[in-house]
């Protein structure tokens, strides 16, 4: 899945003793295991933050663009933007039901692609008439594929750089 280099270790076996392979210089883990945790540890403290955004109160919005970069950043933020400005108001709490990696991770030992079901069943999304603005045919449970991109040496916090709402190929049980 991650950072694939059986076949190398497998060509060198009988050439040289075993060793582990060095991290690269760009990555702050040294295996598939530590930097998924690390991915997943992200992702989670990304959901917390959600949860406690205010849309009346911007600056709680400032915890989520901590947790994000590049499109996904660009995103919360037009997001966030608009929704204040609409005078909308969460209520509830999005859970995380399940993170996986995902398999179509291509061995990019930068980022890390987490496929991730989250219930949504609780959250509600209000306009300042008290309408629900939240579709009659959204599901409970929502299908994501996100992309952490990794701590680095210069970087010391992962941070989560695409989040892609999914129908394709993700199942979750409701």
């Amino acid at each position: 899945m991650i950072l694939v280099a059986v076949a190398l270790a497998g060509i060198l076996a009988g050439c040289a003793p075993a060793s582990e392979p060095a991290p690269t210089p760009t990555s702050a883990f040294t295996d598939e295991a530590e930097a998924f945790a690390a991915a997943e540890e992200t992702y989670r403290a990304y959901v917390d933050a959600l949860n406690a955004v205010d849309l009346s109160d911007p600056e709680t919005f400032e915890d989520v663009y901590a947790w994000t970069t590049g499109d996904a950043n660009a995103g919360a933020r037009e997001s966030f933007s608009e929704m204040h400005a609409d005078q909308l108001t969460v209520d509830g709490t999005t859970k995380v039901n399940a993170i996986a990696p995902s398999p179509t991770q291509e061995g990019n030992p930068e980022h890390i692609e987490l496929d991730v079901c989250l219930d949504v069943s609780d959250v509600t999304l209000v306009n300042r008439e008290g309408t629900s603005v939240v579709a009659e045919d959204r599901r409970d449970i929502q299908t994501m594929r996100v992309t952490v991109q990794l701590a680095s040496e210069g970087s010391p916090t992962s941070l989560i750089s695409e989040i892609d709402g999914r129908d394709d190929g993700l199942t979750c049980s409701e």
